[in-house]
């Protein structure tokens, strides 16, 4: 089997920065979290690059970036919450990656978020709702990964444990 990139994809709050991390040291390769490299090309925070350009061109920007990581040596990367959600960016990538879903239940998500300003598409008052219509909305894209882990009631490094199986088993490792 080919080793391939592991892309974890899901709800803001999954823990997918966190686990991504855990599981890169694990597997001894590298992490690319993408907002942080949208962040350093653009000198934007998230915040002020969709109050300045629309989420348009940060989805933009994040494709491009994605891409940009699926060019080095198969490793983990952490994409937004919406990335897979995206038309077509799971289809273009599926050859190289194993997506990996940290299924989260969008309540234990809005806890885990408390407080968090740096997220866009989720300011303003009921973040269980909007977390809820987001995963909702989401459903058929994080429904096509390769394999699913419900992370509600387990710890990043519970989950991290979890994932080094998933990437033996399913992308090579």
């Amino acid at each position: 089997m080919i080793r391939r990139h592991l892309i974890l994809i899901g709800l803001p709050g999954a823990g997918k920065t966190t686990v991504g991390g855990l599981l890169a040291q694990r597997l001894g390769t590298h992490h690319t979290d993408i907002d942080p490299i949208i962040e350093r090309a653009t000198g934007l925070t998230i915040v002020e690059l969709f109050a300045e350009e629309g989420e348009p061109a940060f989805r933009d920007r994040e494709h491009r970036a994605v891409v940009q990581s699926l060019g080095l040596p198969p490793h983990v990367v952490t994409p937004g919450g919406g990335w897979s959600a995206m038309p077509g960016q799971l289809d273009e990538v599926r050859d190289r990656v194993v997506p990996i879903h940290l299924a989260v239940d969008p309540a234990v998500a809005a806890t885990r978020l408390a407080g968090d300003t740096s997220r866009p598409l989720l300011a303003g008052p009921d973040l269980p709702g909007r977390l809820a219509a987001l995963a909702r909305e989401r459903a058929p894209w994080y429904r096509s990964a390769r394999a699913a882990i419900d992370v509600s009631e387990k710890s990043a490094a519970e989950v991290a444990d979890l994932l080094v199986a998933v990437a033996k088993a399913e992308a090579g490792w």
